[in-house]
């Protein structure tokens, strides 16, 4: 009756060896560590800047416990911080031998002390969020009506050279606020406008109104529209604002929309204020240049030489140099879109473009006119250009549709797409909240929340040992194994820990006994009533069972409610709330019955189980059930 069959046990011990290994490397905690990231959007962290650091360790004498390439930085692990600082230098000086812009970040970290053999099966401790670890933050207001006035000035554009096409004549297209006004000399120019904008502007709703002898029709961005021009700046900020924030180095930042137009930015660990006010602000702009093909720009690219005059010399993605023409051809301001894809003939990976109306033209007359030659695609950040590519124009390119392609892989095709389609912000952003939060503060907050949850447990489980014996020692291991499997599930999805999800896991533990306490009673009311202990216990988990499930569900709502609409701290404290709902019902269920037939289900003449003292009201006593 009370026996679990051996596949039960198996998945008990597998669960408790997983929970075990992913919750370990948050006991090891940090080491000092020197962390190597790009600087740069166009410039690579690979095997290559890894061996320049190997050697510059090596040259200065300095044993890293490790150095690897993970992701797209190096991180080198030392045994203290002096070692740390010296090797920040080596490092620092290896890389950027000259003086001037370097195209590596070289950064103070702290890495896990996880040993090698945790790393290897990917067990990894949780992130800790700013208010454990100190930091700063942010919250950038964006400027969704700049947003809009730019994209009324791109259909203003388009708009011109549409009608300029179709040849309806007008007197004169301007913006004014947050509309378009074309003014018309007849009827029959209007109904050819309003033709125009029905079919090819489908983002633009109209008014038409006499203006003495002639019309004003007036264009303005559909409400839907707008708000999709909104939402898409403010993803492309967001998405900016990750690839800038990659060069300060933090380990787990945190950026995420909070409300309409308001953007939240965390960065642990990061104490100077004003070098991250300066990744954010940055500014990167995007221009098209043709290539000098002269012999002096030959010549000056392989030796080094004297730049032609008109000419300016700018470095490809691999180093080389490349000369090209001051002159330039058009901005990223032309650039709609662009996506990675595959060419349909050759199936090579390639980036496809799309320009604006006034970009079109200008493309199409620049490649009608330069067959056969270069053209150089340039990102500019920091006041320093790069080469994001060169290819050689073809044919005649129009339409607004241009294909970039040539000896590119498919993960270059998405980082170069990333670059024109984001190297930019959408919109302009103001710092309206800044807060710092000091490391020692942090430190007094783990201690804080992980005594609370420490003492909290320990005050739980020695009740439910005085109140019901065995069975509180039985319920107690399962609170334990449930905390157990709350901190292995969080490692493993790599959630950052704040301080609210502190304050969950400290709740998990007073809900999660909850229903053991239920399991106890149930088990008790059947030993009021006659029933043999076997039989008591077999009752009392059966019958618990669907209150269980009910009150966990119920409260698993209000946790995916808070999830899905909360922000910050309330989808912090939601995730551990809702893990530790999962983890309580297994736990308290499945584990600690299994607990109960390991010690009695094995005993087939059961008088009497450990559970404390059970009352009878209907004969006035108390009989103590062990």
């Amino acid at each position: 009756m009370n026996r679990y069959p051996v596949w039960k046990y198996a998945i008990i011990v597998i669960a408790m060896l997983l929970g075990v290994v992913y919750t370990l490397p948050n006991f090891f905690g940090e080491a000092p560590a020197v962390q190597v990231s790009s600087s740069k959007s166009t410039i690579k962290v690979d095997t290559q800047v890894l061996q320049k650091v190997e050697d510059a360790l090596k040259a200065a004498s300095l044993l890293p416990q490790t150095v690897s390439l993970e992701g797209s930085s190096i991180r080198a692990r030392f045994e203290n911080t002096d070692q740390q600082l010296k090797a920040k230098d080596a490092i620092q000086k290896a890389l950027t031998p000259e003086s001037g812009d370097s195209p590596f970040v070289v950064a103070l970290n702290l890495v896990s002390r996880s040993p090698a053999w945790l790393t290897s099966l990917h067990a990894s401790p949780m992130y800790l969020g700013l208010d454990l670890r100190g930091g700063v933050h942010f919250m950038l207001q964006v400027d969704m009506q700049a947003a809009l006035t730019q994209r009324l000035e791109s259909l203003a554009g388009d708009l011109r050279s549409v009608l300029r096409e179709k040849d309806v004549r007008h007197g004169g297209i301007s913006r004014n606020g947050q509309t378009i006004e074309i003014r018309l000399r007849d009827a029959q120019q209007l109904e050819g406008a309003k033709r125009v904008l029905s079919a090819q502007f489908v983002d633009l709703q109209t008014q038409e109104a006499a203006d003495g002898s002639e019309f004003r029709l007036t264009a303005s961005i559909k409400p839907e529209a707008a708000r999709k021009v909104q939402e898409q700046a403010l993803k492309q900020n967001i998405t900016t604002l990750h690839n800038r924030i990659n060069e300060l180095g933090v380990a787990e930042p945190v950026i995420q929309q909070q409300g309409l137009d308001r953007i939240v930015v965390q960065l642990p660990g990061v104490q100077d204020t004003a070098k991250a006010k300066d990744i954010l602000g940055r500014t990167a702009t995007l221009e098209v240049r043709m290539v000098d093909e002269s012999t002096e720009a030959r010549a000056a690219e392989q030796a080094g030489g004297i730049v032609p005059f008109g000419a300016e010399r700018y470095l490809e993605r691999d180093g080389r140099p490349l000369i090209v023409k001051k002159q330039v051809v058009l901005t990223g301001d032309n650039l709609t879109d662009a996506q990675p894809g595959f060419d349909g003939q050759t199936q090579e990976p390639v980036v496809n473009l799309t320009l604006d109306a006034k970009g079109a033209r200008i493309f199409k007359d620049v490649t009608r006119d330069n067959v056969g030659k270069r053209m150089a695609i340039i990102l500019f950040e920091k006041g320093k250009g790069e080469v994001v590519t060169a290819p050689v124009i073809r044919a005649e390119i129009g339409g607004g549709r241009v294909q970039i392609s040539g000896r590119m892989t498919t993960s270059e095709a998405n980082d170069t797409a990333l670059l024109l389609r984001a190297g930019s912000l959408a919109a302009p952003m103001e710092i309206i909240e800044e807060r710092t939060i000091g490391p020692s503060l942090g430190a007094e907050n783990i201690a804080k929340g992980f005594n609370s949850v420490t003492w909290g447990f320990l005050v739980i489980v020695a009740f439910m040992v005085v109140y019901y014996a065995m069975f509180g020692m039985f319920s107690g291991i399962a609170l334990g194994v449930n905390l157990l499997f709350l901190v292995a599930i969080l490692s493993m999805l790599q959630a950052t820990l704040t301080l609210p999800g502190m304050a969950a896991m400290a709740l998990a533990l007073g809900m999660a006994i909850d229903s053991n306490v239920l399991i106890n009673e149930r088990v008790r009311e059947e030993l009021r009533n006659g029933v043999s202990p076997q039989a008591a216990i077999h009752a009392g988990y059966d019958r618990a069972w669907a209150t269980i499930f009910d009150s966990n569900i119920t409260t698993l709502i209000a946790g995916v409610a808070l999830l899905a609409f909360g922000s910050g701290p309330v989808r912090g404290f939601a995730v551990v709330h809702c893990i530790g709902i999962l983890t309580s019902m297994f736990s308290a269920v499945f584990f600690s019955r299994g607990l109960v037939n390991l010690w009695y289900g094995g005993q087939k003449k059961l008088k009497s189980v450990s559970i404390g003292t059970v009352w009878r009201p209907e004969a006035g006593t108390a009989v103590k059930a062990d």
